[in-house]
């Protein structure tokens, strides 16, 4: 089981989270032009790499705000964590240029009108709590 730091309530058990995919999937600038396959490629395609890897969260039974992670698919170590609309930091927490993008606007499931205040959180590895592999798993 993992311990999730969420970025308004502190480190909670991983049940009360639920995983909204990859992060950073840049929506098409003209939709309607895409061909069937094109847009079905945006709607389903996405990475699966093996080791560091962005994810959006949302804190389903705590603050109900939308935040991005950096994981290790291999160790499930958390790398990062860090807010919507902020470009992906690399392994040691730096921030990196992206190739997609990410809406700056309250997600439409949160409850307020602004991003989360992360002021007092920081998105170095060392500041996050992370856990190892579970039991059984392989390295």
């Amino acid at each position: 089981m993992l311990l999730i730091s969420c970025p308004n309530c502190g480190s909670r058990d991983e049940t009360e989270f639920h995983y909204g995919g990859q992060a950073h999937v840049a929506y098409p600038e003209n939709p309607n032009e895409l061909t069937d396959r094109e847009w079905a490629e945006y709607l389903f395609y996405r990475d699966n790499t093996k080791g560091a890897f962005a994810e959006r969260w949302l804190h389903s039974t705590g603050c109900r705000q939308w935040f991005n992670m950096l994981r290790d698919t291999v160790t499930y170590e958390i790398q990062a964590i860090y807010p919507m609309g902020s470009p992906r930091p690399d392994a040691a927490g730096k921030v990196t240029a992206d190739t997609g993008t990410a809406s700056t606007a309250a997600d439409s499931t949160t409850t307020g009108s602004a991003s989360p205040d992360i002021s007092g959180t920081s998105s170095s590895p060392t500041s996050i709590s992370s856990t190892t592999a579970p039991e059984g798993a392989t390295p």
